[in-house]
């Protein structure tokens, strides 16, 4: 019997060893994990404010177009009614010209 004990306590010797290698071994592998986060979050700040950037921009641009939509549509329709005035007039003209060429 005393024989199987200090078999046994050689075995646990060994055995804490082998915990301990696993539990070091997960601190590791924790540490890494964190790293891995840590690098994983700074790219997506990055990425996020490179987006950002282009949505400053996109704004920026699409606010310059609606500005220049404005001023054109309000440029149409201001020209509008001066040319169909216009071209009411030539009609006008032409349908008097008709009138007295074939009244003539």
């Amino acid at each position: 019997m005393a024989n199987r004990q200090a078999k046994a306590t050689r075995r646990v010797p060994a055995g804490w060893r082998h915990v301990e290698k696993g539990v070091h071994q997960l601190t590791r592998i924790e540490a890494e994990a964190r790293d891995r986060v840590r690098k994983l979050r700074k790219e997506a700040r990055a990425q996020l404010a490179v987006l950002r950037g282009h949505q400053h921009e996109a704004r920026r641009v699409l606010r310059r177009l609606s500005t220049a939509v404005d001023g054109s549509w309000s440029d149409l329709k201001g020209t509008a009614p001066r040319a169909l005035d216009d071209a009411r007039g030539v009609a006008d003209s032409m349908i008097a010209r008709f009138r007295r060429a074939v009244s003539e």
